[in-house]
């Protein structure tokens, strides 16, 4: 009954994050401390994120921005190792606080940078990638923040999913292989994180079909949405 709740809210997951780009760990963490405990479900959920950006890669292959992909890297990568590191030595609310206020904040920022057609180049996002990568390194998931960095790069739908799937499993790779290095999966755990990532690589695939059909007026609406909900949550969590 457990890896049956799992697979069905990862599939769900799964085509949310393939519409708009990010949402699974929102929806399948819950489950996952629930149904393997806190300390198994970020290595799980770490897993799974991999193959879930794998199954946007797949599916948007021909619309990747390399360029934009190495640049966002070159910092993402290293500042998730460093991240990573330093995980325990930060309070975890404190964490929680800052990035709901930030992920708010980004619902207006965005409109904002939109309304006077100022764009980042591939200078800010390796300047916004080692933020970004060692967040990402502490936290579950910092997807809303990668979100409207790619965005105001000018990517959106497949390019915009693509390009930010193909960094984040640079991103992940780190972290998992920090996780490793650490003792902190075990067999069971790298199975579980297999059967959560395959859910979301189903996912990934049919949010192809919705997202070729989708407007981008209403792709930004949605993850304006997703952002706001996300910065509250966090809020609320922070505040408990």
């Amino acid at each position: 009954m457990e890896y049956f709740l799992v697979l069905s809210v990862g599939l769900l997951a799964g085509i949310l994050s393939g519409v708009i780009g990010t949402g699974s760990s929102m929806l399948l963490m819950p489950v996952l401390v629930m149904s393997f405990g806190p300390k198994q479900a970020v290595p799980i959920m770490a897993i799974a994120a991999i193959m879930g950006n794998l199954g946007k890669v797949f599916a948007w292959w021909r619309e990747i921005d390399w360029r934009a992909c190495a640049a966002y890297c070159s910092t993402a990568v290293p500042g998730a190792a460093l991240g990573v590191r330093t995980l325990l030595a930060l309070p975890p609310h404190a964490v929680e606080l800052a990035l709901g206020v930030f992920f708010i904040a980004m619902v207006p920022t965005r409109r904002w940078l939109a309304r006077r057609a100022l764009k980042f180049s591939l200078f800010h996002l390796a300047l916004i990638g080692g933020v970004v990568g060692f967040l990402t390194g502490i936290v579950v998931s910092t997807g809303p923040i990668t979100v409207p960095v790619f965005m105001s790069y000018g990517l959106v739908k497949g390019a915009f999913l693509a390009t930010e799937a193909a960094g984040s499993l640079a991103v992940y790779g780190v972290k998992v292989a920090v996780f490793q290095h650490f003792g902190a999966l075990p067999a069971s755990v790298v199975l579980s994180g297999l059967i959560t990532g395959s859910a979301l690589m189903i996912g990934s695939f049919a949010a192809r079909y919705i997202v070729m059909r989708m407007s981008a007026r209403t792709f930004r609406l949605i993850v304006d949405s997703l952002m706001l909900s996300s910065g509250l949550s966090l809020l609320w969590a922070a505040g408990r």
